[in-house]
């Protein structure tokens, strides 16, 4: 049974008019004639600006479908939220009136429960473990099995590196990170991390950041790179902390039920045009993080390396966070996950 009976909230006009999209398309792989065509692109929502890789990952997931396909699967990015904000993009997908979505797994854990493994702090050393890991084929089944129960189809994750902490105060023992109000993502497990650590989180809308560093209502934020740089944060930090505490990732999913209809040839399609997508924009990624820094440096704010042993107090000091997160994520997620 469908969880939501009418429109997403975003804009009914938008909606309307999606929805009239669908309808009118000819949509590939279902019908019984081969020789039509699409005649309408498939919409792909983010609630990301433009220049960022999760506008890199879709652009080459659209433009690698209609490559793969002869032209046959057209799909036409909407990023900045334009149809919606996180959870009205999970809900419109779920409904099959997005097709496409392109976001952090963060807003989906009250939709996949075991998205909230992807909140264990400080589970990973390198990036290059986490790709190892959220590639691996056993992990990824049991990842799609989690998202088919909810009503989506997962092809994939890239991501925008980890995230860091930007503040005016040098951290550079465990201590340092006592009393400093650092802005949050509005999620239970990112909140508990940072209160285990003696900070004191305070969850605001992303559009208030800026301001409120320039205000002093928050001492420090946590993004990744890209973040920091794109929408200028440092020139209100004096530091960068390299927490790595959290790797961003970025989820590619369909709607299940527009999933359901197409032929394998045509998942055959998405799934190759998501593998190729996902190599482009994690090169991409890495190229943007040093290019980041450099910008950062050059600033004059100061980058900051953490010691091993202020990690692993870190790592201690979060165990009741991997208690909470254990309890409502599946067994077999978590031990693949951590292995």
């Amino acid at each position: 049974m469908k969880r939501w009976k009418c429109l997403p909230a975003f804009s009914r006009a938008a909606g309307v008019l999606l929805t009239g999209v669908l309808f009118a398309a000819v949509l590939t792989g279902c019908s019984e004639n081969k020789n039509t065509e699409q005649r309408f692109a498939y919409p792909l929502a983010t609630g990301s600006p433009e220049d960022t890789v999760t506008q890199i990952y879709a652009e080459k997931f659209a433009e690698e479908a209609g490559r793969l396909s002869g032209g046959r699967i057209k799909i036409q990015v909407y990023p900045n939220s334009v149809l919606g904000g996180d959870r009205e993009l999970l809900e419109s997908c779920y409904d099959g009136d997005i097709p496409f979505v392109v976001q952090n797994t963060a807003p989906q854990v009250n939709f996949i429960p075991d998205t909230a493994v992807f909140d264990i702090p400080c589970a990973f050393e390198t990036l290059q473990e986490v790709r190892e890991t959220v590639d691996e084929e056993s992990f990824m089944e049991l990842m799609r099995k989690s998202y088919r129960e909810a009503g989506y189809e997962l092809l994939g994750y890239s991501d925008q590196g980890f995230r860091v902490m930007s503040t005016n105060k040098a951290v550079e023992n465990f201590a340092d990170f006592k009393g400093q109000k650092i802005r949050t993502m509005e999620n239970s497990y990112h909140i508990d991390f940072w209160k285990s650590l003696h900070a004191n989180p305070a969850p605001m809308s992303y559009s208030e950041v800026y301001i409120g560093l320039q205000q002093h209502t928050i001492d420090a934020q946590e993004n990744p790179y890209e973040v920091i740089v794109s929408n200028r944060l440092y020139e209100q930090q004096d530091y960068v902390v390299e927490t790595n505490h959290l790797p961003h990732l970025i989820s590619l999913i369909v709607s299940e039920e527009f999933y359901a209809e197409l032929s394998k040839e045509d998942k055959d399609i998405l799934t190759e045009a998501q593998r190729r997508a996902q190599e482009y924009s994690r090169n991409a990624s890495d190229e943007r993080i040093a290019e980041k820094i450099k910008v950062i440096e050059e600033s004059g704010t100061k980058i900051i390396t953490l010691d091993e042993s202020v990690r692993k107090e870190m790592i201690d000091a979060s165990q009741p966070v991997y208690g909470e997160i254990a309890e409502v994520v599946s067994e077999g997620v978590l031990d693949a996950y951590l292995k």
